[in-house]
């Protein structure tokens, strides 16, 4: 595969989007796969892809590579629909956000015609949609591959250049047990106290007029697309509980150190979070 290559984009919503722009840059033809007409119209009028269409059969045969830019259950379903479609030796790289369902079950559908690549593009916004794309959402974040028995360095090296050529910074390999295990701390979590924060307001006062960036910051990621991140806590729960167990040990400790009126050790506290903030780039 070269420059020329054709690459398809299945599901153009903020992230399917923001992948077309980005490519677009590069001599590569790009495909818009989408269930909407108005998704597929808005795409070709914005000038973010150069074909589309709501029927994946009449392209999948002349694509490259496919990014699956879908829902982990819609990811399956696509798969499990049109496996027989896809040109013999494309690329079919996901972006879901949780790995080991995902992983087991494709494996299911291992064959020598199409090769899967596991990627989980670590970006977003609160809004979605193809109107919210935006090619600066991927510049300098973070990109995981998800590599396993089965794939080729070959095919592992071409999605890691695309990604560099998307904008993402951190490229890192790793496996899909690590993956969620990291990704329960690092997004689910972090996720689920933003929205148990939000929740957690008695409603006695007029929150917006006492409200600062810390409270902005802390909360943007609450306002969440429910049906996407009901899939992703529920198919990774196990790592996700654990996760929640160990920051509730930590809130209690803090709770303990302010109920005994333990100044000391709320310094200690503080000072240990500073260090290991100050430790991630």
């Amino acid at each position: 595969m070269g420059d020329f290559m054709n690459i398809g984009i299945v599901g153009m919503g903020l992230i399917g989007g923001t992948y077309a722009k980005s490519l677009r840059k590069y001599p590569y033809k790009v495909y818009g796969i989408d269930i909407k007409e108005e998704t597929i119209t808005y795409a070709l009028e914005n000038n973010i892809v150069d074909y589309g269409t709501i029927d994946p059969k009449s392209v999948l045969k002349n694509l490259d590579v496919i990014f699956l830019c879908l829902y982990p259950k819609d990811t399956i379903k696509f798969i499990q629909k049109y496996i027989p479609c896809f040109k013999k030796d494309a690329i079919i790289a996901d972006a879901v956000g949780v790995k080991r369902k995902l992983v087991d079950y494709f494996e299911m559908y291992k064959n020598d015609d199409v090769e899967f690549v596991y990627t989980h593009p670590i970006a977003g916004r609160e809004k979605i949609g193809i109107e919210y794309s935006d090619e600066a959402i991927f510049h300098n974040a973070n990109y995981v591959i998800t590599p396993t028995k089965y794939n080729n360095a070959e095919s592992l090296n071409l999605i890691e250049t695309l990604a560099r050529q998307m904008g993402f910074k951190n490229i890192t390999r790793i496996s899909d047990v690590e993956h969620d295990d990291i990704i329960a701390f690092t997004s689910q979590l972090t996720h689920a106290i933003a929205i148990s924060l939000v929740n957690s307001d008695n409603g006695m006062y007029d929150t917006s007029l006492f409200i600062g960036d810390s409270y902005k910051d802390l909360t943007r990621i609450a306002m969440i697309n429910e049906n996407l991140w009901t899939e992703l806590f529920l198919q990774n729960k196990d790592f996700l509980s654990k996760r929640i167990a160990a920051f509730e040990e930590k809130l209690d400790e803090f709770k303990e150190a302010l109920d005994k009126n333990d100044s000391e050790k709320l310094k200690k506290i503080m000072i240990h979070s500073t260090q290991k903030r100050g430790e991630i780039k």
